[in-house]
């Protein structure tokens, strides 16, 4: 199927495995589909996402907020009391102890790499990465959008129709609402139609 691949997917597909790695993931997840695309050499494709919001250094940006465990929000808050336990009293247990602003100061040691918690001292993941489940799915859905369109070849465009299609958690909070993605849906279903 890889071969129905034209160059600005199987570069999104390829990099979408160094951005994995780059993120210390040791599966290649939608959003790593997504910032593959992101760093695309379609630059149709990119300016339209970039006119929607979505930029690789964004999306990198918001992926490692989530991975360096921001501080608990009301959300989070919410959550822990449905099983019993109040934040509120718990940092306010912590300022008793350790002082007031405790957890504000409290000093993190540095990692002597980026990659030593996953992988130990001697760096990332070598060789493949493997897709994940929902990933696979975009890569069969691209094939889908490409033969429904009529088209002969997977374009990074069917890639990004695949992602908007079934977008993960972690996409669909960088995608925006249904309305968000049915407008990008359009914008990049008619950018296909014109580049056809």
């Amino acid at each position: 199927m890889f071969e129905r691949f034209a160059k600005a997917a199987r570069h999104a597909v390829v990099m979408s495995q160094e951005e994995a790695r780059d993120l210390c993931s040791s599966t290649i997840e939608v959003e790593h589909m997504l910032l593959g695309l992101l760093d695309s050499p379609d630059a149709g494709l990119r300016e339209i996402l970039e006119a929607h919001g979505l930029t690789a250094d964004g999306v990198r940006a918001a992926l490692a907020r989530k991975r360096s465990g921001e501080p608990l929000g009301a959300e989070d808050a919410a959550a822990l009391r449905s099983i019993g336990i109040d934040l509120d009293a718990v940092r306010e247990s912590l300022e008793a102890t350790f002082g007031e602003n405790a957890l504000e100061q409290a000093a993190v040691p540095a990692e002597k790499s980026r990659w030593a918690k996953y992988w130990g001292a001697e760096g990332g993941p070598r060789g493949h990465i493997p897709f994940t489940k929902e990933s696979k799915k975009i890569v069969e859905l691209s094939l889908r959008e490409a033969l429904t369109r009529g088209d002969d070849r997977i374009e990074a465009g069917h890639l990004m129709l695949a992602v908007l299609r079934a977008p993960n958690e972690v996409t669909r909070r960088l995608l925006g609402d249904d309305a968000a993605v049915a407008t990008l849906r359009a914008a990049v279903t008619g950018y296909l139609g014109r580049a056809a």
